[in-house]
């Protein structure tokens, strides 16, 4: 069996992973009176725990944010309303109807660096889990991509060989990686190319 293997943020879901963590800093570190390099001193004496490629540390995570920003639990829940609306984006409804009529063709698949707590935030959102199994969080796997482990345990997860896979990512060292495995990768720049590169794969 073929597989599709798609990454998240900018695919799945329409977000600009590489602007919205710095406007996070800057809208955080400008509401707490702090300069941003300020900020920054403060988290990182906290040394807080890396939630991409550590399960269950979200919530020492946010103490520690907590007790270096000396904030409240209402501006806590504030903060993490903000960071998964920013994180999770909005979904793209066009890609993600067309993996939905592809079930009973192809397996479909996701491999996603990630957060911890974003499987359960992109669940409530979008439920991918109807459409995705198995579900590949670099958080769960403690290996974030390029690394080829990640998707070496993609791999595994999915029972197959790189051959018979279609990996679409928008980030191009991600799309590198998987191709140096062998893997037929796709960087993802809009839908109609991507959906046309998946049919294509389909009948290959």
């Amino acid at each position: 069996m073929k597989w599709i293997l798609y990454d998240i943020g900018g695919v799945i879901e329409i977000v600009d992973d590489h602007s919205w963590p710095t406007e996070l800093r800057v809208t955080w570190s400008d509401r707490f009176g702090l300069k941003p390099e300020e900020y920054d001193a403060r988290l990182l004496a906290a040394d807080l725990p890396d939630t991409t490629v550590n399960a269950g540390v979200e919530e020492q995570h946010w103490q520690g944010m907590a007790d270096a920003l000396h904030l409240s639990e209402a501006e806590v829940a504030s903060m993490r309303a903000e960071l998964w609306d920013a994180y999770c984006g909005e979904e793209n409804t066009e890609l993600l109807d067309h993996a939905r009529s592809l079930h009973g063709r192809v397996g479909l698949a996701i491999l996603s660096n990630s957060g911890d707590g974003a499987r359960e935030e992109e669940e409530r959102r979008f439920g991918l889990s109807a459409v995705f199994d198995p579900i590949c969080y670099s958080h769960e796997q403690g290996v974030l991509k390029p690394d080829a482990r990640a998707f070496e345990q993609a791999l595994a997860r999915m029972n197959t060989t790189a051959d018979q896979v279609l990996f679409i990512d928008d980030n191009p060292p991600n799309v590198h990686a998987a191709q140096a495995l062998g893997i037929r990768a796709l960087l993802h720049s809009d839908n109609t190319t991507t959906i046309d590169a998946i049919e294509r794969f389909l009948v290959e």
